[in-house]
């Protein structure tokens, strides 16, 4: 496997050599099925999308530290999900890095996602506000949020 310069990187599904496609399906099993212990079809058809876009962040030693994926949903906002860091990276505001790079793919764009319940304050640092109940996803609590663009002056 080529190893990325560290960083973050957006990637389009294509731009996914087979090696780092194969890592990070890897770790959004070794994070959401083993660890958060949720069964649930993680291929779910939406990573080849045209409009996917991947957003990976590799340590000093190109390894894969963290992910995101950002989908075109059908009435045009972008939808954030599968966020994660390896459990070695959390705790030093790497994530923030990944919904940068996501917003900044996103652009002017509406965009949503589905908190985990305890870090809605952080998505909401982003311009992301709560837009509905509460929910229960794979045994986990989740709240629906919604980031709009700023309007422009004039």
């Amino acid at each position: 496997m080529t190893r990325p310069a560290p960083g973050v990187a957006v990637l389009a599904f294509g731009d996914l050599d087979v090696a780092t496609a194969y890592e990070v399906w890897r770790l959004r099993q070794d994070v959401f099925v083993v660890e958060q212990e949720c069964a649930y079809p993680d291929l779910d058809g939406r990573d080849p999308e045209p409009g996917t876009r991947h957003v990976l962040l590799t340590g000093e030693d190109g390894a894969l530290e963290g992910y995101l994926r950002v989908l075109d949903e059908p009435d045009g906002t972008a939808r954030v999900g599968r966020v994660l860091l390896r459990r070695s990276a959390r705790g030093r505001g790497l994530a923030a890095a990944l919904v940068d790079a996501a917003l900044a793919e996103i652009g002017e764009r509406p965009s949503v996602l589905d908190a985990q319940s305890p870090l809605a304050g952080f998505y909401a640092g982003f311009g992301y506000a709560v837009t509905g109940p509460e929910f229960v996803e794979d045994g986990i609590p989740h709240l629906p949020m919604r980031r709009d663009p700023a309007p422009h002056p004039g």
